[in-house]
């Protein structure tokens, strides 16, 4: 074995000669955050939704570990995904929704702080979207029917072009 040095894609591009130039959700980009307050009204059965945030259109990274919510949804052996809506990419291709594709399988039979992107370890947490419209995020219990007033109350951070 031998001492290696190496670089990362990002730092190769920008040492390059010249520079290949990074996009703001790669370097120098801003954080935003998406608020969101959600309240079940009435008993919803399982596979019940919320439809929590709509990102912005263009090109998004949804920061999955810096977003965080409180979820009361206490119906016992509660579990939350958290996934995305089908949307259109800039060419207008239908991309289909993944409803657990940033969580899946979250155990919320007790109220707590719950953090995102769990799923998305091989990005770091975080994930892309190029979307012509917007994508929108969406909470759902899979196994068991929300309860009047069941909540999920919290931010999605993101950084966009």
């Amino acid at each position: 074995m031998a001492i290696t040095t190496q670089e990362s894609t990002e730092y190769t591009n920008l040492t390059a000669s010249p520079p290949t130039i990074q996009d703001k959700t790669v370097l120098g980009g801003q954080v935003a955050y998406a608020m969101f307050t959600s309240a079940q009204s009435g008993v919803g059965d399982a596979t019940s939704s919320f439809a929590v945030v709509k990102l912005p259109p263009g090109r998004v990274r949804l920061l999955g570990l810096s977003s965080h919510m409180y979820v009361n949804w206490t119906t016992a052996s509660a579990t939350m995904d958290i996934g995305w809506d089908a949307y259109e990419d800039f060419s207008g291709t239908a991309v289909v929704a993944d409803p657990n594709g940033i969580d899946d399988g979250i155990d919320v039979e007790l109220a707590g702080f719950q953090t995102m992107g769990a799923l998305l370890t091989a990005t770091g947490g975080t994930k892309v979207f190029e979307s012509k419209e917007g994508v929108v995020i969406r909470l759902t219990s899979q196994d068991v029917a929300l309860a009047d007033t069941n909540s999920a109350n919290g931010y999605i951070a993101y950084s966009a072009e």
